[in-house]
């Protein structure tokens, strides 16, 4: 995985703020370590912060056919390349250089713009045609590589972070305000919004077509949920597909590893790598917790014993949290409301130091139905059809529970449960899944309206739910923690699960496949008896959460209040004596508010940084 950035000049005038590509690449080099590149011609000028995983005697970027100008970037892997090698070839395109994205301008040259549809991976890709004045920004089906891009003035910019797109313009920069709102109860930012005003997220299986008419953008994939039932869903015809794609994405050149948590998905991927390379030397890197209902290490440690695969507890302590909060935001340019976020970059600043690309269970929860929400849906459709008395009576009980510091608690579950029972069922699961409620936003003094979302025509609750959490949860939330997290220390995540073709078996299964009562992800657990003893598929889901409502009435304290206290907050016009309201009533136990203060500091932190620090660091040297 790597950084990219770039400039092109659409209208033919010049930046007034210059070119901005060296001062934008000094803000990737975390991404790429072992190299940096800065190319162009006299329209466009793109550079590269390289993270070396195939390929290790070349990889410059960016790419330039001789014959046509086309200059392409990309940052990720193309795990077909060996395949589209011998096409191309067959086509009187060979491609000499040894990287897998070497392939890209043959690919795009023979194909045009459907060339894309010819690959698999991960990847986020830039293409400047000076033949047809035409740059192209492409993002991988599930969303796992970032891009954004903002055009102005027939200036066209385009980088992997928001901390690069925050030096391609002059300060001030205008923040998003509706879209932070809109961050505030989902806790992460859907595409094409950015907290940035003018600065656009490409969503996931977008291509953005800009030249000097404007914009365009179409999806070149959708997950096809829609499709009718197909055969060949059998565990068998599975093996084949999940050992494919975990194989293609072990491959590579450098020292490759697992995140382990001890669950079925992440469990999976280890027995199903070691069966792969028995004879390899692999290392697994787990989170630990000192509070117990918390930490899954103790199941990780076993899994890892049984497959003969080192484990490297790494432990996660409130002091930890601060300072990596912080750093996530200088690197990144952005907020992210998950809890998990400093954990998993906590794990990966350690893994990192062993391994270049681990891989991670991420997906299998939204492809193969995992979520306790899931059959939580149709309890719920079935309890709003109670006399309007009955559910006020319920809720009632329900919301006198008192709060626990343990983790997913049933007080927890219930509550989340009886809200939402006027709205529909894809409204209803967004609320549950919320980091800050409608109504505690109102008291903030803030009211977003989300954006509409439509899923294909013809689809069950069920459908709905999963293809919501894949397009929207997935890919704006947990892949942007994933991504943001462990390219911080340049270590590439990698998810076998969203493989091109095991997301489209997964969704031919049919609704008992996925969820059949209160059992969830039914397939796949028993495609992973294959692989691992009964009582680590069918132990009870935990999930990685972190003990931040004991730790914000503990030692996070002094620190979340001082963030809540910030005036910066002024700036998205929420009521800062209403979030002091909140930190109160959590810490004399009145409600747990844990996730909505941590939502509320992250977001002090990330103004406290655009405001602060985030225009004043000194651009490095590049040589073009």
């Amino acid at each position: 995985m790597c950084g990219i950035c770039g400039q092109v000049n659409l209208a033919g005038s010049t930046p007034a703020f210059g070119n901005a590509v060296p001062s934008m690449l000094n803000r990737l080099v975390h991404r790429g370590p072992d190299g940096h590149w800065i190319k162009g011609d006299k329209a466009a000028t793109f550079g590269m912060a390289r993270l070396t995983i195939r390929g290790l005697t070349s990889g410059e970027q960016p790419l330039i056919d001789a014959a046509t100008g086309v200059m392409v970037m990309c940052n990720g892997e193309i795990d077909n390349h060996l395949a589209l090698r011998e096409w191309l070839a067959e086509r009187g395109r060979p491609v000499e250089q040894d990287t897998d994205v070497a392939v890209l301008p043959g690919l795009y040259l023979e194909l045009g713009e459907a060339f894309v549809e010819k690959l698999v991976g991960a990847f986020a890709i830039a293409i400047w045609d000076p033949r047809e004045s035409k740059l192209r920004l492409i993002r991988d089906r599930a969303g796992e590589r970032p891009l954004f891009y903002s055009l102005e003035n027939g200036i066209a910019t385009f980088a992997s972070q928001l901390a690069a797109m925050a030096v391609s313009h002059p300060p001030p920069q205008n923040i998003n305000e509706p879209a932070i709102r809109r961050y505030l109860q989902l806790g992460y930012f859907s595409a094409p919004e950015s907290p940035i005003e003018g600065v656009v997220k490409v969503g996931p299986a977008e291509c953005v077509t800009l030249d000097a008419q404007g914009i365009r953008t179409t999806r070149y994939w959708r997950w096809p949920r829609a499709n009718p039932p197909k055969s060949g869903t059998s565990l068998d015809a599975f093996d084949a597909i999940f050992r494919n794609a975990v194989w293609r994405q072990s491959e590579a050149d450098v020292a490759v590893g697992l995140f382990l948590s001890g669950g079925v998905d992440s469990s999976l991927i280890a027995a199903v790598t070691r069966h792969l390379h028995p004879e390899k030397s692999v290392t697994a890197f787990g989170l630990r917790f000192s509070e117990d209902s918390f930490d899954e290490g103790l199941f990780a440690e076993r899994v890892a014993a049984d497959l003969g695969i080192d484990y490297v507890p790494v432990w996660v302590t409130p002091d930890d949290i601060p300072r990596l909060l912080k750093d996530v935001i200088r690197t990144s340019g952005e907020p992210l409301a998950d809890p998990a976020w400093i954990p998993t970059a906590l794990l990966s600043e350690r893994a990192a130091k062993d391994i270049r690309i681990a891989l991670s269970g991420e997906g299998a929860d939204e492809l193969f139905g995992g979520y306790p929400t899931y059959f939580g849906a149709g309890f719920a459709e079935r309890y709003a059809r109670l006399p309007a008395p009955v559910r006020g009576f319920i809720r009632n009980q329900v919301e006198r529970w008192p709060p626990s510091d343990k983790k997913v608690t049933l007080s927890f579950l219930l509550k989340r449960f009886v809200q939402g029972d006027t709205l529909d069922g894809v409204a209803r699961h967004v609320l549950w899944n919320s980091s800050i409620a409608p109504g505690i936003l109102a008291r903030l003094g803030l009211a977003p309206e989300l954006r509409p979302w439509s899923p294909p025509e013809g689809e069950s609750l069920l459908d709905r739910i999963q293809h919501y959490d894949l397009e929207q949860s997935l890919a704006e939330g947990l892949l942007t923690k994933a991504d943001r997290a462990s390219m911080h220390s340049a270590l590439e995540l990698r998810a076998p699960f969203l493989d091109q073709a095991v997301m489209e078996f997964a969704a031919n299964l049919t609704p008992d496949q996925r969820v059949k009562g209160i059992q969830t992800k039914v397939f796949l657990k028993r495609y992973a008896t294959r692989y691992l003893p009964k009582e680590i598929v069918y132990r009870k889901k935990r999930g990685l959460s972190v003990p931040l409502s004991s730790w914000l009435r503990g030692p996070l304290r002094e620190w979340a209040e001082s963030a809540l206290a910030r005036p910066e907050l002024d700036h998205i016009g929420l009521d800062r004596r209403a979030g002091i309201e909140l930190m109160n009533e959590h810490l004399q136990r009145q409600a747990d508010h844990g996730r909505a203060i941590w939502a509320l500091v992250v977001m002090s932190e990330w103004l406290a940084w655009l405001e602060h620090s985030g225009m004043k660091q000194p651009p490095a040297s590049f040589s073009h």
